[in-house]
């Protein structure tokens, strides 16, 4: 992807590093996220704080794309548009591989009707996540649009999709804790999976740029 036309080659590279530092804060921030997510998830039987986990592993991959590209970037001066279109449907691969782990996992959950128990740890885990990713996400899309990169802005909606599942999910789970409906938290997981589908679509058809622009 090429820097807007307004960008001096020194606000180019002074951006890349900024989205690299982003990158690499991602994958060190998802990783913790996603194994006591996961840990949380499993203790608790909650298919969608399991799945929020999964997500958190899945953004790690996604950002360690993204960042070995624009490493490679820092140290050529130039993208290499070929690595960048493969990476990017790579990307988008990661949404979808999310969207099928949690639809099997909520379908599973509804015809074993398991009912999950409560679980303070996945709330709390859930809370930290939309303190923490709504900033990492508008910082990303806010470097992504400036550069006019598609890989910057594949990765911010992953991580928007990590601000949602963290909501769907922490409705589910608060409202199963509320009201005992099983099926609440199976539903919430297929609601993070279309939107998933979503992004993930846009991703892999280079879309993200121009619907970024279409928002603003």
């Amino acid at each position: 992807m090429e820097a807007t036309g307004t960008l001096t080659p020194e606000q180019t590279e002074k951006l890349t590093r900024k989205g690299l530092r982003l990158a690499q804060f991602t994958v060190a921030y998802n990783v913790v996220e996603g194994i006591i997510a996961v840990t949380a998830g499993i203790l608790a039987g909650l298919v969608s704080v399991i799945g929020f986990g999964i997500d958190s592993g899945i953004e790690s991959i996604a950002a360690v794309l993204v960042g070995i590209r624009l490493a490679a970037r820092l140290r050529h001066g130039h993208a290499d548009e070929r690595k960048e279109r493969i990476t990017l449907k790579l990307v988008a691969v990661t949404f979808f591989i999310l969207a099928a782990y949690v639809t099997y996992e909520g379908i599973m959950s509804l015809i074993d009707g398991d009912a999950p128990e409560s679980s303070p740890v996945s709330i709390g885990i859930l809370v930290l996540s939309l303190i923490v990713m709504p900033f990492l996400a508008a910082m990303k899309k806010r470097v992504g649009t400036q550069l006019g990169d598609n890989l910057i802005l594949a990765d911010a909606a992953e991580t928007r999709i990590c601000v949602l599942l963290s909501i769907s999910t922490l409705l589910g789970v608060g409202l199963y804790m509320l009201t005992g409906a099983a099926w609440l938290d199976p539903v919430a997981g297929f609601i993070i999976a279309a939107f998933a589908i979503h992004e993930g679509k846009e991703a892999w058809e280079g879309e993200l740029v121009e619907d970024d622009d279409d928002d603003d």
